[in-house]
């Protein structure tokens, strides 16, 4: 079966750990491309690349300031992916509730 493509949706375009590092530096804030090249070490087609796929599902918005552009986090994007992690809280939970059971139990044989 093929792969979809990454700009078909957003847990496709997140699939990338590029784009994710590109989503973790706009976290901190709008940013030119230059500041993003500096942070990740990535040369300016690549993270031009990852910026592409990354508007076309509207994770990542742009404003121009003069000549420069400015790259912004998209938030409300992440929803679904937010919504889709979200069912896995209860049971990280219960698991690491009874992490801390087994280790109390170690604690108290000491």
């Amino acid at each position: 079966m093929p792969r979809a493509a990454t700009t078909s949706d957003v847990f496709n375009a997140i699939a990338e750990s590029a784009r994710r590092d590109v989503l973790g530096v706009l976290a901190r804030g709008e940013q030119p491309v230059g500041e993003i090249v500096a942070a990740l070490g990535l040369t300016q087609p690549q993270v031009s690349k990852h910026l592409s796929v990354l508007r076309t599902v509207d994770l990542v918005r742009c404003r121009s300031h003069g000549r420069q552009r400015l790259y912004q986090l998209n938030g409300d994007a992440l929803r679904p992916v937010h919504e889709w992690v979200s069912g896995f809280e209860t049971g990280w939970n219960d698991r690491l509730d009874r992490l801390d059971g087994v280790l109390a139990d170690l604690q108290r044989e000491r």
